[in-house]
């Protein structure tokens, strides 16, 4: 998981809100079916948009207060942040074509807050 950071209350704001360029923070719970099964391709994305996007990962069992804040109510939630702001969200085991099309989107400045 070298090419996703492991997010948590105290490095949220610096890694996520404070970072240059879009930010995928991948909101998971270790019990989750679903995440398990995205986190492989969340690795491989991370290796593809080295350099363009940032990819973190926040377990929402460990940081509720930050889950809440962003409306997390189901997980996995993939949430893009572009200049501290939530500028859009998938929710739920989302396909590999659709999210590395929705990325390229974020990476090209199409997605905007």
């Amino acid at each position: 998981m070298h090419n996703i950071i492991e997010l948590d209350e105290s490095n949220f704001e610096p890694e996520a809100l404070k970072a240059s360029g879009p930010v995928l923070v991948d909101f998971y719970a270790p019990w989750c079916g679903p995440c398990k099964m995205l986190a492989p391709f969340l690795e491989q994305l991370a290796v593809d948009f080295a350099g363009k996007i940032r990819f973190g990962k926040l377990n929402v069992d460990d940081a509720p207060e930050l889950a809440g804040r962003y409306h997390v109510t189901g997980v996995p939630s993939l949430v893009l942040f572009r200049d501290g702001k939530a500028i859009d969200q998938v929710v739920g085991l989302a396909s590999p074509r659709s999210l590395k099309a929705w990325l390229e989107k974020a990476a090209n400045g199409i997605l905007l807050a």
